[in-house]
């Protein structure tokens, strides 16, 4: 195994030890609740949604649908609890999965960037101001693509042409499909009671209830509009870099780091210190274009 210097040894063990105490609380389970309720108010805010008139359609939800305002915050945020409930709990399974195949590792961390594309294309559904903005962001970046560019944007995008049809139908079937193909072998292991965790659903509930899922209409003069959390580091990233290096490149060279990143990897060790010292590199130019 390739040898590192005592301090970068020393920071690894204090991270993982740091994390070993999260180890008991369970992630895997309040994983799949926040599943489950992005699901169900995601098929009641659905049936009020026309992608044809997102930005109208989304207003008409909040202000004139039934609890419509409270069920669009509750799909929103259970999403976003979502994502983060699974990352740590990759984080608290990782030295468990020493013993999965490389293509069960694969499917594993595939889904997290399935599950960021989905929050994306939720965000652009919304039709205000930053998901319009984020989607042709993504739709130039995609277009940067030497020779692959036009018939992946054609694909996933073709917000120009198409509007926002094939983001509409990738959010509601297409990726949904992948995420279960990729995580199917690990979800069915799991067996939980929504009745043990009533406290962990009351939160989300109430959170829902006292916060607002963003909603950014066009505003008159803005001269910097900010992207989704997950996305500002990126934006960043493009004042800096051309697309395809910022867009393509360097995002690719993370998702090959996290796929190479098993734990019977030789060189698990320094890719581990590459993905820390790249999320936080991440972290603050998130924070740069937060405070623009």
């Amino acid at each position: 195994m390739l040898s590192l210097p005592e301090s970068f040894n020393r920071s690894l063990c204090i991270f993982f030890q740091y994390f070993s105490v999260l180890k008991e609380i369970k992630w895997g389970a309040w994983t799949l609740i926040a599943l489950y309720i992005s699901l169900l108010s995601g098929i009641i805010v659905g049936l009020q949604y026309d992608y044809l008139n997102p930005f109208y359609s989304t207003t008409a939800i909040d202000l004139l649908a039934p609890y419509g305002r409270f069920f669009r915050s509750l799909h929103f945020f259970s999403s976003q609890f979502f994502f983060f409930f699974c990352c740590f709990h990759l984080l608290a399974i990782y030295e468990k999965t020493l013993k999965y195949s490389k293509l069960e590792w694969v499917r594993l961390v595939g889904s997290l960037p399935l599950i960021l594309l989905l929050l994306f294309t939720g965000y652009i559904l919304r039709g205000d101001n930053t998901g319009s903005s984020a989607g042709i962001i993504a739709e130039n970046i995609m277009q940067a693509i030497p020779v692959l560019g036009p018939p992946l944007n054609e694909l996933f995008f073709s917000l120009s042409d198409s509007g926002l049809r094939k983001v509409y139908i990738h959010h509601v079937i297409a990726l949904d499909l992948l995420l279960l193909i990729f995580a199917w072998n690990h979800l069915r292991v799991y067996r939980i009671s929504v009745r043990e965790h009533l406290p962990l659903v009351a939160s989300i509930l109430v959170f829902s209830v006292f916060i607002s899922a963003p909603f950014e209409p066009d505003r008159l003069g803005i001269s910097y509009i900010s992207g989704p959390w997950f996305f500002l580091g990126l934006q960043e990233l493009l004042r800096y870099l051309s697309p395809l290096v910022a867009g393509v490149g360097m995002p690719g060279l993370f998702l090959i780091a996290l796929f190479s990143a098993h734990p019977a990897n030789k060189y698990f060790r320094v890719i581990i210190i590459m993905i820390i010292f790249s999320l936080s590199c991440y972290s603050i130019l998130s924070y740069i274009a937060w405070n623009r």
